[in-house]
């Protein structure tokens, strides 16, 4: 086998890709022949890229893409399914893999850099909560979204948390009763999605969104990206309380003194960010 030729194969077995363009981090899912379904071996390896993009001052930002048809059809049912011969009939397992997905989708949202997701084809049950997990998404025209589980006698439960933290709650509350997939157009009226672009272009949509996104200080964005998701979950009272705070935090960071500056002497603002 050539040189060129094994690394193709190898490229092909890894469950996750990533790539820099610039200081945007592109991690794609990488297992089309399974629809790109969550194995304990992607989550495992999505959520090692997550820790490490979280310390790497050379990522700004984030896409979340896929390789073939699907975005992400779920949970990986075939290796599931297996753990039934255990004997507790895999009741371990299950818990060890729910949290530890449960987990990489927190680490999704609290990434101190943004998201985005590059959606191409269906996202159902647990890709349909990626893309609720991401900070934005941009969707193919050919794209669709549904939380299907209840069609197999399995509630899309953890699905749940980060739809409904999307979209209102009747909207949340249909998906997961019916199971019925939404088109993008339909995704992007209640909020699920952002864009929809033509398809083939959602990848290069994203990261030209990304790239639009790392042109602010990233010590801007972390802080207000942490504060949105924690505000989200407040009081009206506590939420202003603890936005008022973070704003006199962020207002004495050199970033914000250079780029208040900048704006008031008409000027391009040079970010330490910091």
């Amino acid at each position: 086998m050539s040189t060129q030729a094994a690394r193709q194969a190898s490229t092909e077995t890894q469950p996750l890709l990533r790539e820099q363009i610039g200081s945007v981090a592109v991690l794609t899912l990488n297992r089309p022949e399974a629809r790109n379904s969550l194995s304990e071996a992607l989550i495992a390896a999505l959520s090692g890229e997550l820790a490490a993009i979280a310390d790497d001052k050379s990522v700004r930002a984030v896409v979340l893409a896929a390789n073939g048809p699907a975005y992400c059809a779920g949970h990986d049912m075939k290796e599931m399914t297996a753990r039934r011969a255990d004997a507790d009939r895999g009741r371990a397992y299950f818990k060890q893999l729910m949290d530890a997905c449960s987990a990489m989708m927190m680490a999704i949202v609290r990434l101190p850099k943004p998201v985005i997701a590059a959606v191409q084809g269906p996202a159902t049950a647990a890709g349909c909560q990626i893309v609720a997990s991401c900070d934005l998404a941009v969707a193919s025209e050919a794209a669709g979204f549904c939380t299907p589980g209840v069609n197999i006698g399995l509630f899309c439960s953890t699905p749940m948390v980060a739809l409904s933290r999307n979209v209102p709650r009747k909207h949340a509350m249909e998906m997961l009763l019916t199971g019925e997939m939404l088109p993008a157009e339909q995704a992007q009226r209640i909020g699920l999605i952002n864009r929809i672009v033509a398809a083939g272009t959602e990848r290069e949509s994203a990261i030209a969104l990304a790239q639009s996104i790392t042109r602010k200080s990233s010590a801007t964005l972390k802080i207000g990206k942490e504060a949105f998701y924690r505000q989200a979950e407040m009081s009206l009272e506590d939420a202003y309380r603890y936005a008022s705070a973070v704003m006199v935090d962020n207002m004495l960071i050199a970033d914000a003194q250079e780029g208040i500056g900048a704006f008031l002497e008409k000027r391009a603002a040079k970010w330490e960010d910091r």
